[in-house]
């Protein structure tokens, strides 16, 4: 950053922005293989915060983002690494503005989701993992991506051709491949709610 840029310090701070909401401020980070279900569980989640408990909520997916604000990057390890980078710093904003954001990225790589954590106040960074074997994703594959990638269409696949880290101390995990969407959204509910974010 340049010495000549000097952020500046706004009056209305996060905590000024919590008490006008009826929930506390988070970041819940879906992270998993393509197929194993983050966009799905996250829409389904975002319309049951939103109607059922009136909290305010932002979804960040990966192919809406990489159409708008990451359009000029590709999948090499740079570029997905500077994909991270940009949304972490986006959810920092909303997460400042008082809102529950809910993202759904494969973002393999640890260190990159590490250090979207690091952006955060303790405790308004939750690392889900929405684990489901590679066979099962590529059974599913509705994109049909892995089978492009297998026909070496798409280099740099994450699951085929380029490495996914697995979480290794996640707030949660969703194994979709034996729960149903209902019970996966139910898991990040319950949580919710004993952890307090969501208050009357």
């Amino acid at each position: 950053m340049s010495n000549h840029i000097i952020p500046h310090q706004h009056p209305i701070s996060q905590s000024d922005r919590t008490l006008i909401m009826h929930h506390q401020p988070l970041l819940i980070w879906l992270t998993g293989l393509s197929g194993s279900g983050k966009s799905t569980i996250a829409s389904a989640l975002e319309l049951r915060l939103n109607k059922e408990f009136g909290v305010h909520t932002y979804l960040l997916d990966g192919d809406n983002i990489r159409s708008g604000l990451n359009s000029d990057l590709g999948f090499s390890d740079f570029d997905r690494e500077e994909n991270i980078r940009r949304i972490g710093e986006v959810a920092k904003l909303m997460v400042d503005a008082g809102l529950i954001v809910i993202t759904a990225f494969i973002s393999p790589f640890q260190r990159d989701r590490d250090r979207v954590r690091s952006l955060l106040p303790s405790g308004q960074f939750w690392e889900v993992y929405v684990e489901c074997p590679l066979e099962i994703c590529e059974q599913r594959d509705p994109k049909r991506l892995y089978a492009k990638a297998r026909l070496g269409q798409i280099p740099e696949f994450t699951g085929i051709t380029s490495p996914y880290e697995a979480p290794q101390n996640p707030e949660l995990i969703l194994h979709t491949a034996r729960d149903p969407l209902e019970d996966c959204v139910n898991h990040i509910i319950q949580k919710l709610n004993t952890e307090n974010i969501m208050r009357s």
